[in-house]
């Protein structure tokens, strides 16, 4: 059967569109400013319209601060540079915490280990915990502004010494401990961080892993460091030299999160670019909480006595997003371990086993599950699942057809789009719209996106840039380390003048569906985690064999993703299997799994531009269907030759894996494609 774009999959029910909070909410919106909402359209061109009234709304409907109320919300809009509710007060924790009330022994956290038991952790348990943490931490000369890392793997400890840290005003940065050290010191090293919570290990595939030694490699390497507290993951005897957890809960203290100014940084993550250190992105405690709670509520339907999981690792933008679940009264349920371990369908096994309402995964998991002939739905007892979150990366039209039949008409499947970079789903799904095949079904409420062509005209049914055109409260105060903006202007604002460029190609149809084509830049994006090729390149040009190697990321027509490595060697060296083996245990072990090539392909030289810089982007656009000129100016290129001779390996190569795909994928090779130049 054919597939095609647009074709409606799925419809939410009259009951369901009725009980929803997003329909809530747009009554009282309509009730207080005599407005009428037909359909999500006028409702969505509303909340970007009347930008300051619609985060106005939003603070009122969750009781932002608990009945308190705030100050102007957005008095200059221009980009870089906006500022939002200045003068006002908020506390993410105190809202997190609040939700316990009348639920004090209900969960609020489950751990689930690939193997053994469940661990639960209560309202209550959390808010003994979250204040025991966030006193030790001040007994230990922690200060409000202070930096606290953590080498953590999806586990409760992760989450509440975040809300500690949070709940005194330190900044919280995470990563999991399958980074390799020196990812994590890059990371980390930027912050000069003052305390560290380190595993002692993780488990995976149903193997363990002992980070005991690494991570007091890590703590070496970070000299400002006072102090490193071990958290026994795997209950090992000892760990890096330092505190244990347990510790820290040895004098229970219930206390009150403090408030803090709502541009308060909150944390620290992690949007890394194709040179140089990745880059801190610092969050705000006031944009974090108004749009988690958005983007939860409204667009997700989260309420009390939910219990949601997302697959993810504390090093992805979703874990924070899994903790933010919280603020809307929900269950997080934890998963640390492999999704396909031991068997593919070992997510909707975790959803029958805990009554999930909702499960986050990767379109890649997703493609595998259809390919094994799975049907969670006939499969498996999911009375409670109402909804499956996808996101990280393009989806193929024939993953859409398998979940929404798969999944049965009880449950929305949801595919949306967004960014580490200002935390938040800027083209995503909603309780009142139906799901198109190989669509986002709208744009986000308050996310003022669109495509615009090079001269910055906005598209309709064209692919072109994918722009905010007006600010998020969300957006990243600044990058960490970038004194004077220049860095996160450049990064941001330089195409575009006062407009958002976030580096997706984006198509809005005319309905209001959106399509991402993938990235327009040169980051990476696998497995649905950004990556920087920096991370990749340290690890490879270290080895003595390698003298040079530049990686692209490129988004195949199926969905899959595409991850080669071209080195030049060397003299004397010869690319064999042992080298490549080499070549891909040193990504594996210094930047991380998710790093590892696809293909590692020999060329006689890696091309530049003539101050010195890598050509991936223009590679990336050639490989992706982009003629030559456009892509890349062959006089702006050190060699030439090299840049033609490097294409070729990368064409050819490209043409031996499309041989291995179905015919019926190979032919909507072109639809994939972004435009040339």
């Amino acid at each position: 059967m054919s597939l095609e774009l647009g074709e409606v999959l799925w419809e939410p029910d009259r009951d369901r569109v009725q009980a929803a909070r997003l329909t809530e909410f747009a009554r009282v919106v309509q009730d207080k400013h005599g407005v009428r909402f037909d359909d999500y359209e006028t409702l969505w061109r509303w909340s970007v319209e009347h930008l300051e009234e619609f985060w106005s709304e939003v603070w009122d409907f969750f009781d932002v601060g608990a009945g308190s109320g705030h100050g102007p919300v957005l008095p200059d809009r221009r980009m870089p540079g906006a500022r939002w509710f200045p003068g006002t007060h908020v506390s993410f924790v105190e809202h997190v915490l609040r939700q316990a009330s009348g639920r004090e022994d209900e969960a609020a956290l489950v751990a689930v280990p690939e193997h053994g038991p469940s661990r639960v952790t209560t309202w209550r348990q959390l808010a003994d915990q979250v204040g025991a943490v966030a006193a030790a931490l001040t007994r230990l000369g922690v200060h409000e502004g202070d930096r606290v890392v953590a080498y953590l793997p999806n586990v409760p400890e992760a989450v509440i010494a975040f809300l500690a840290t949070a709940s005194i005003g330190a900044v919280w940065s995470t990563c999991g401990p399958d980074i390799g050290r020196r990812s994590a010191t890059d990371r980390f090293g930027q912050l000069d961080p003052v305390l560290l919570f380190a595993a002692d290990g993780y488990r995976f595939g149903g193997r363990t892993y002992d980070r005991r030694a690494a991570a007091q490699e890590l703590a070496d390497s970070l000299p400002s460091l006072r102090h490193v507290v071990t958290v026994p993951v795997l209950g090992l005897a000892d760990g890096a030299d330092g505190l244990r957890w347990d510790e820290l809960l040895a004098e229970p203290e219930r206390r009150s999160p403090e408030h803090f100014p709502f541009d308060h940084p909150l944390w620290v993550v992690y949007s890394s670019g194709t040179t140089g250190l990745p880059k801190g992105l610092v969050h705000g405690h006031g944009g974090v909480l108004l749009m988690a709670l958005v983007q939860g509520a409204l667009h997700g339907d989260q309420r009390s006595g939910d219990r949601a999981m997302s697959y993810t690792s504390t090093t992805w933008i979703m874990w924070n997003a899994v903790v933010c679940s919280l603020l809307n009264a929900v269950t997080a349920v934890l998963y640390d371990g492999n999704p396909m371990h031991p068997s593919v369908d070992r997510l909707w096994q975790l959803a029958e086993e805990h009554r999930l309402t909702a499960v986050g995964c990767s379109p890649g998991y997703l493609r595998a599950c259809h390919k094994e002939g799975l049907s969670p739905s006939r499969d498996h007892d999911l009375p409670s699942l109402r909804s499956v979150g996808v996101t990280g990366s393009p989806v193929p039209a024939a993953t859409y057809r398998w979940a929404t039949q798969a999944l049965g008409p009880r449950v929305h499947f949801r595919v949306f789009s967004g960014g580490t970079d200002f935390f938040a789903n800027v083209v995503d799904t909603a309780p009142w719209l139906p799901v198109f095949t190989g669509e986002m079904s709208g744009r986000a409420l308050g996310c003022h996106v669109e495509a615009w062509d090079p001269e910055g005209h906005p598209l309709v049914d064209e692919v072109g840039e994918l722009v905010l055109v007006a600010p998020l409260p969300s957006m990243p105060l600044a990058i960490w380390g970038d004194t004077d903006g220049s860095r996160y202007r450049s990064t941001y604002f330089d195409t575009y003048p006062g407009v958002w460029r976030h580096g997706d190609w984006l198509t809005i149809t005319r309905r209001g569906s959106a399509v991402i084509s993938g990235r327009s830049d040169a980051t990476l994006n696998r497995h649905g985690v950004r990556m920087g090729s920096a991370d990749i390149y340290q690890a490879v040009e270290m080895l003595p064999e390698i003298t040079e190697a530049l990686v692209l990321g490129i988004e195949e027509p199926d969905g899959g993703y595409w991850l080669p490595l071209f080195v030049r060697l060397a003299p004397g060296r010869a690319l064999d299997d042992a080298l490549i083996a080499r070549v891909k245990d040193a990504v594996r072990e210094h930047a991380s799994p998710r790093h590892v090539p696809d293909d590692v392909l020999g060329v006689r030289a890696i091309p530049h531009t003539p101050t010195g810089k890598k050509l991936e982007i223009p590679i990336k656009r050639i490989v992706q269907g982009a003629s030559v000129p456009p892509a890349g100016d062959l006089g702006a290129v050190d060699d030439p030759e090299a840049l033609r001779e490097l294409v070729e390996v990368a064409l050819r190569r490209q043409a031996e894996r499309a041989r291995r795909r179905p015919p019926s994928q190979i032919g909507r090779i072109t639809a994939a494609r972004p435009p040339s130049g």
